[in-house]
């Protein structure tokens, strides 16, 4: 087993695990507090977009991956729903869905290469803003979000390896957002901590 086989293994394990933990976190607590609906969407259309592009250039590894971490994107998005968010959240995710479908129908393999390593901007950027401007992100996985950045560092290396600019662009862009996003989560629960300590204690 070389190296690029290892590093598509690696990969494939976390893109069937990385969006698990925001899954049971939503089930756990039955609310969606800082989750956002239009992320998930956008984060399913994308990862199936990434799958198609796994079997059009023989890439099993990533479509593999990338298919399965789409479905429960997809049932994240349901339970986002169920629990609390609204579906007037839906922004870029139908956008997006009409981009990446007419890139794959009129250009094949070379339109979703362009379009999908910009596409975890249009999937990320939306939990960023929410991430940024809700006070409570109380269920917003951060074990979810550090395997992102796992996602994209793996990605990254294996895209080195493979010669392949478009799943390195998005190792690059997955990286940085998710880390903000992680960021965030982490600078949030240390104000959550700060407030509670200094909370004086009624007797």
């Amino acid at each position: 087993m070389n190296i690029a086989s290892i590093l598509g293994s690696a990969g494939t394990v976390i893109g069937l695990i990385r969006a698990v933990p925001q899954l049971v976190r939503l089930l756990r607590a039955r609310e969606a507090y800082g989750v956002s609906l239009d992320s998930a969407a956008t984060s399913s259309i994308v990862s199936f977009g990434w799958a198609a592009y796994g079997l059009l250039t023989d890439q099993v590894y990533v479509s593999f991956a990338t298919g399965s971490s789409g479905l429960i994107f997809a049932i994240i998005t349901f339970f986002a729903l169920r629990f609390g968010r609204n579906l007037k959240e839906f922004r870029v995710a139908p956008f997006w869905f009409v981009v990446l479908l007419l890139s794959g129908m009129l250009f094949g393999k070379n339109g979703l290469g362009i379009m999908l390593p910009i596409s975890v901007l249009a999937a990320n950027i939306p939990q960023l803003w929410v991430a940024y401007k809700e006070g409570n992100l109380t269920d917003l996985s951060l074990g979810t979000w550090v395997l992102s950045i796992t996602d994209g560092l793996v990605w990254g290396i294996y895209s080195i390896i493979q010669h392949d600019i478009s799943i390195m662009i998005f190792g690059f862009f997955q990286l940085i957002t998710s880390g903000s996003i992680v960021s965030l989560k982490l600078l949030h629960r240390s104000k959550e901590k700060s407030l509670s300590s200094s909370t004086p204690c009624k007797e």
